[in-house]
């Protein structure tokens, strides 16, 4: 008996290392962000580092059609003109299972597996070249209909220096035609440190309704979303509660290698406790805490492939009060996995590529 244990052990050992892959990647980028800034919600500065992340792993298919994947590497961000003693280092570890629609993400996984980036109120381009991973569990859906994320980052680990920290998203769009809708919400709770005690909750949704009618055009992408967006923030060591509301909308062309985004912000501060905790609570773009605020994007992509992007973009920032401010951006960003799949393309399917470009991204890094 114990015999046929064991050669049953051994031909499925075989069986597996037969059909698993050794899967590799690489992704590197180049983010320099100068800002002029003229209005109190942050500095001036300019962000300028690199972004190296290699990753290697196995993957194999099972016999019901499911993909599973065990990726293990490092995230290293090295700012330019500081030691390398400067740098920030984390591990990109996870598990993936993907099957008939459904994918399942369990570690550290990159932002970049969401099906669409986080909006900017939820998350600021800062802290998404710095800090690239979600810390612990991403669900994700798609279909020809549209698609959902769900995922909980847990961002803090309760000890004498860091108080515990988390959030879950979900996000979604349903899509018919030219017209989707859909939304983002969130649950973000900041807690105790074992020296320091205090609750922080910030609850947010946004409903919003759009259309994409790019491909009835000349233009690559042309779309308009509008929508809501309400929260409640709580501070319960102070007993202070808001609850903040507002109107949100985005504008996106895309030519080739010009585009243009607008987005546009009316209503009450959405970020109360930013002004005393800052990224601890919000991890989104601390310019929502004016009453109007509006960004317009002009970039012109200098490379426009599936494997690599670069551009450089002028943004123009006005806030209620404080007039316009400015921000010159130059990003960078290669990959390798997509590289060896255009490798692996005919002549005519790589010219088919150039001609439509790499999905248009007017923050290639997120």
């Amino acid at each position: 008996m114990r015999k046929t244990l064991v050669i049953c052990i051994l031909l499925l050992g075989a069986g597996f290392a037969s059909a698993q892959k050794f899967l590799y990647n690489v992704d590197f980028v180049t983010n320099f962000d100068n800002r002029e800034i003229h209005h109190p919600y942050e500095p001036s500065q300019t962000i300028f580092g690199v972004r190296l992340t290699p990753t290697i792993g196995v993957g194999f298919n099972d016999s019901i059609g499911g993909t599973h994947k065990l990726m293990a590497g490092v995230s290293y961000v090295q700012p330019f003109g500081a030691k390398w003693r400067d740098c920030f280092v984390t591990p990109t570890v996870y598990y993936q299972f993907d099957a008939k629609g459904f994918r399942l993400n369990f570690g550290f996984v990159p932002y970049d597996m969401l099906t669409e980036a986080l909006p900017d109120y939820l998350r600021s381009d800062s802290i998404a070249f710095v800090y690239p991973n979600i810390q612990g569990v991403l669900f994700q859906y798609h279909s020809k209909w549209g698609y959902a994320d769900l995922f909980c980052d847990w961002r803090g680990m309760m000890n004498n220096e860091t108080r515990e920290a988390f959030r879950i998203v979900a996000a979604g769009k349903f899509k018919y035609n030219w017209l989707f809708v859909g939304g983002n919400a969130q649950l973000n709770h900041l807690s105790h440190s074992t020296k320091i005690l205090g609750v922080c909750d910030d609850i947010v949704i946004n409903p919003l309704i759009g259309v994409s009618v790019g491909y009835l055009t000349p233009l690559d992408s042309l779309s308009l979303q509008a929508g809501y967006i309400g929260s409640f923030q709580r501070d319960r060591v102070k007993a202070q509660q808001w609850f903040c509301h507002g109107f949100h909308a985005d504008f996106y062309l895309g030519w080739r290698f010009i585009g243009l985004r607008n987005e546009f912000y009316f209503g009450d501060n959405q970020m109360p406790l930013y002004s005393g905790y800052g990224p601890l609570v919000n991890q989104g773009d601390s310019r929502y805490q004016a009453r109007i605020y509006n960004r317009t994007d002009v970039f012109f992509y200098l490379i426009r492939r599936s494997f690599v992007t670069a551009y450089a973009g002028w943004n123009l920032l006005y806030l209620e009060g404080y007039g316009l401010s400015h921000q010159q951006q130059v990003v960078c960003r290669f990959s390798l996995e997509p590289l060896l799949q255009y490798t692996k393309l005919t002549k005519s399917e790589r010219l088919s590529e150039r001609n439509r470009g790499a999905k248009l991204r007017t923050l290639s890094y997120r």
